[in-house]
């Protein structure tokens, strides 16, 4: 939605890309557009977002570099250290999908 004009655009799968994987009902994105036409959507660099689901982490358990997937509210997977539960708020990296902390609430 147009937050000036409050018009809802419609913009297509492709255009969106990899920005769906990190995007919520009212979060804000720019997009660019050209004759009215959506060229690209761009995030800020992170955005917070909750773990909807992980396995618990095993202490001493580094077979995978310190790391386990984890489930964003988007359904997007990334992996997080072992230490991260289901239902913690962190901060994610838009551009490369890396973990980048926990989010104190």
């Amino acid at each position: 939605m147009d937050m000036d004009t409050y018009d809802q655009i419609f913009i297509s799968r492709p255009v969106v890309g990899d920005a769906a994987n990190f995007l919520l009902e009212g979060f804000e994105a720019t997009v660019a557009m050209y004759e009215g036409e959506a060229l690209y959507v761009e995030l800020p660099a992170s955005v917070e977002l909750v773990i909807q689901h992980t396995e618990p982490g095993v202490q001493g358990d580094r077979s995978t570099g310190g790391s386990k997937p984890a489930t964003l509210e988007t359904g997007h997977e990334i992996g997080v250290p072992l230490f991260i539960t289901t239902g913690e708020k962190i901060k994610v990296d838009t551009r490369t999908g890396d973990y980048l902390g926990r989010v104190n609430s």
